[in-house]
């Protein structure tokens, strides 16, 4: 599914760069960086958050740190900064 119409990315992309790890993305910004682009009007910023909630979500959900790896203490995947949404701000 085409998450940014600006840039053409899928939501299979933005996952794709959420590798665990210390350089994994925790901000749409970020993403945006990983994937080699920027954000244009912003309107797909939502989703992409909500794609990283996910995936934070699954993360805690494993018994075991999420990669698997030794770098449980510098994974950023377990540190996930969110914003919250002005009120009164429609979608």
């Amino acid at each position: 599914m085409i998450v940014c119409s600006c840039n053409v990315l899928s939501d299979g992309q933005v996952r794709a760069c959420l590798q665990a790890g210390p350089g994994c993305p925790r901000t749409p910004a970020q993403v945006y960086g990983c994937l080699g682009c920027s954000a244009k009007c912003g309107r797909c910023a939502r989703t992409i958050r909500s794609i990283l909630r996910n995936a934070l979500a699954e993360a805690e959900g494993h018994a075991s740190h999420a990669c698997g790896s030794g770098c449980e203490a510098s994974c950023s995947l377990g540190s996930f900064q969110t914003t919250r949404e002005p009120e009164g701000v429609a979608a």
